[in-house]
């Protein structure tokens, strides 16, 4: 994907040069190794500052809602879909985007690069295939298909959806994969051991609410978390609280995620949070067969009622 820069500033500087948009949303380097920073774009000259690796795994989608301004954003699959979501939810209007398509070939999981190198990183590199780490003493050398984000490995969706320039062909799709091998256990599980279970994974939880400031579902001008007339939820470190938070969030999420991974990789504390939307993904699936985010004419289906619906899960 390194290729892909070049098309990316040229495309950009293009449009801001012809005035046909305000700015440009992109990523550039950041200041810590692999962890690139989003970026707005506004002048011609300043397009250098943008670029594009296998680190660039936050959702610029989150940047949109109600901005007034043309845009150009740059947009992997899983962007462009949660982009689909707000233009179906009017959080942005389509006429005021020039979506950048890009041909995601997977994002890299840092966490898992730093748990597997002998000291702390303070430079990386990739090429074509490899993502190489140096710290003080030692270089490492990762192949990047084995330090993929969980969700990259999975997805299925990773040309963009919706675009007005493709900065490169289209790669191919992944077929023939189970993208709910880690949910069927847990649906085969009883009710107490699924409250111990996801106990177990949020104990851990700081509410930091890094998953919920990364979500670029999580548009609303007041959290329910953060509401106290009435208050929805405690504000303290009790399981119960902790429990309510992360189950409403994803419920709020309901046919709506397009699991690009961002609230996972915002958690300092390593919480598989995406094991919450994921059950309702597979659920809207099964149900509904939906997939959230792949057209702008269809509404989500808990924005609509059939008579057909199933209502199996009525007891």
């Amino acid at each position: 994907m390194l290729e892909y820069i070049h098309k990316i500033r040229e495309i950009a500087a293009d449009l801001l040069e012809k005035k046909e948009v305000e700015m440009v949303i992109g990523f550039r380097k950041g200041t810590v190794p692999m962890m690139n920073e989003p970026t707005f774009v506004n002048r011609p000259e300043d397009i250098t500052a943008l670029a594009w690796d296998s680190h660039c795994g936050i959702n610029l989608a989150n940047y949109l809602p109600n901005r007034k301004e043309r845009i150009a954003i740059i947009a992997k699959g899983c962007d462009s879909r949660n982009i689909v979501t707000h233009i179906i939810e009017n959080k942005i209007q389509r006429e005021q985007l020039v979506i950048i398509g890009v041909p995601c070939k997977g994002m890299v999981d840092r966490q898992l690069i730093m748990n597997r190198s002998e000291g702390e990183v303070l430079k990386a590199l990739e090429d074509d295939d490899n993502i190489i780490v140096r710290g003080h003493g030692f270089e490492k050398r990762f192949r990047k298909t084995e330090v993929l984000q969980k969700n990259c490995e999975i997805c299925i969706h990773r040309n963009p959806i919706l675009y007005d320039k493709l900065v490169a062909d289209k790669v191919e799709e992944k077929a023939d994969m189970d993208r709910y091998e880690d949910i069927r256990p847990i649906e085969t599980m009883d009710p107490k051991e699924k409250l111990d279970f996801f106990d177990k994974i949020l104990e851990s939880c700081i509410r930091c609410y890094a998953c919920r400031n990364a979500c670029p579902l999580c548009y609303c001008p007041t959290c329910f978390v953060d509401e106290h007339r009435p208050q929805w939820v405690g504000k303290s470190q009790d399981s119960t609280d902790i429990r309510i938070f992360h189950f409403l969030r994803a419920y709020h999420c309901a046919g709506r995620c397009t699991d690009c991974g961002a609230c996972e990789r915002a958690c300092p504390v390593g919480i598989p949070v995406r094991l919450l939307t994921k059950k309702l993904e597979k659920d809207c699936l099964e149900l509904f067969q939906w997939e959230a985010g792949m057209t702008i004419d269809i509404r989500p289906p808990l924005d609509t009622y059939k008579p057909g619906d199933s209502d199996n899960f009525i007891k």
